[in-house]
């Protein structure tokens, strides 16, 4: 009797699991079959999608960074040599800085040709083309980035509107502080706000290169400037 109860304690029932398995397979390979060439085509297209872009990635724009890169050196020089429309049209024989931003403009080389023609046309008085060109241009590097920000509120100086220049200078001030670039609009921010009546605004932002960049020449030069404040109070 003890013998029957054991074995009654475990029932060897295999066949569903087995035929659930089955089926499983059958349907997964009948929905193969049916569908391969829908499969397939999907898992190719991911294929070719994939190896496009590493193409792009690893091929396509490296070679024309490089090609944006050598026909921007003759476009420099002239930008260097104050020689502006020839940097902005070209020479007929090498582009200028217009031709290589709208051929180039994905590379980090077309990019920065919209920093160049938004400086060349600030110093050409073409205030509304600097500040179009300028905030075209984009960088993930600090010190000129900031530049450009500073340049944009010169042009909304030059236009009158001083508002927007403030903001771009303390734009242009506060992008990753540095010894170089912040104390210098700071102290445009600064002088712009005492024009504009804001003496508050003026002595704060005084005070902050005093304190923050005495080392520089905004620094050494910016005590003046808050005790002309301080008196005039």
């Amino acid at each position: 009797m003890a013998n029957k109860e054991q074995g009654s304690d475990k029932p060897l029932d295999f066949g569903i699991e087995n035929l659930d398995l089955q089926e499983t397979i059958s349907r997964s390979e009948l929905f193969l079959e049916k569908y391969k060439q829908i499969v397939y085509g999907v898992l190719g297209g991911v294929v070719v999608v994939a190896g496009l872009i590493y193409y792009v990635a690893a091929v396509y724009l490296p070679n024309k960074q490089t090609e944006a890169q050598n026909l921007m050196y003759v476009a420099e020089r002239y930008f260097e040599n104050d020689s502006l429309n020839l940097a902005i049209n070209g020479d007929g024989n090498f582009p200028g800085f217009e031709e290589i931003a709208d051929d180039y403009g994905w590379t980090k080389a077309g990019k920065l040709a919209n920093y160049y023609l938004g400086v060349s046309y600030l110093r050409l008085g073409k205030f509304e083309e600097a500040i179009d060109k300028l905030k075209s241009f984009s960088t993930n590097e600090p010190i000129i980035g900031s530049i450009a920000l500073g340049a944009t509120g010169d042009a909304y100086l030059e236009l009158g509107q001083k508002e927007k220049a403030l903001d771009h200078y303390l734009k242009a001030a506060n992008k990753e502080e540095n010894q170089f670039t912040t104390p210098v609009y700071l102290m445009r921010a600064g002088e712009l706000a005492e024009n504009m009546g804001n003496s508050k605004k003026a002595l704060e932002l005084y005070e902050r290169i005093f304190a923050d960049y005495k080392n520089t020449s905004e620094g050494q030069s910016v005590e003046k400037y808050i005790a002309r404040i301080k008196a005039s109070n």
